[in-house]
């Protein structure tokens, strides 16, 4: 997978929306060390955390499975615009049977399904993907033929999400007991994080991947 991190309000939008609260713009330091630590003790420290939804990131997403995309839309306060099924589907006229299930194929099928290094699990997922590709040149409209997409296969999105709420999915998806394709996804997302963000959300890890 690729993340791309597309866009990331400045923290001066959070620090300002505090300071709006109480007045206390004259004890900015300018997005120095004491506006920083206000975000932190506002917001994490006394949970008034709803000062964080200032803060907004915008991120490309690129080859995660359909499945990894269905956990991920349960995070509901925050946006997709996901690759479409329904018009896409026509990059599968132009492939070769991936039939028999041999390494030359085996390899051409991974720039469209997600292997989990389950051997038994992934074969499966090409012989899916054959299946799929023959409704496809057989004229079998889109619409009906997606209904027999694996789960492994590739999709792309954009997503944008909020500072609390991506304080929560990382708090969920770094978890051991997550799913391990979004849970990588979830480490790969802090790391494209601005360095001067990553304060508010390094507490939220609950382990390295």
């Amino acid at each position: 997978m690729q993340v791309t991190l597309k866009h990331a309000t400045p923290l001066s939008c959070c620090y300002e929306a505090i300071r709006t609260c109480y007045q206390s713009f004259s004890y900015s330091d300018g997005g120095g060390r004491k506006d920083l630590e206000l975000i932190d003790r506002v917001a994490n420290k006394y949970r008034h955390n709803s000062t964080l939804e200032h803060l907004f990131y915008n991120f490309e997403i690129i080859d995660i499975s359909r499945a990894c995309l269905q956990e991920l839309a349960r995070h509901r306060m925050a946006s997709f615009s996901v690759k479409s099924s329904r018009y896409t589907l026509s990059e599968l006229k132009k492939e070769e049977s991936f039939l028999p299930l041999e390494s030359e194929n085996l390899e051409r099928a991974q720039k469209f399904l997600v292997f989990t290094g389950v051997e038994a699990v992934d074969l499966a997922s090409v012989q899916a993907l054959e299946n799929l590709r023959l409704l496809i040149t057989s004229h079998v409209k889109n619409d009906y033929a997606k209904f027999a997409m694996p789960e492994s296969y590739k999709t792309s999105l954009a997503f944008s999400i909020n500072a609390r709420s991506l304080q929560n999915f990382l708090s969920l998806r770094t978890d051991t007991k997550a799913l391990w394709e979004i849970r990588q996804l979830a480490f790969n997302i802090f790391d494209t994080l601005p360095e001067d963000h990553k304060y508010l959300f390094e507490a939220c890890l609950k382990d390295s991947y």
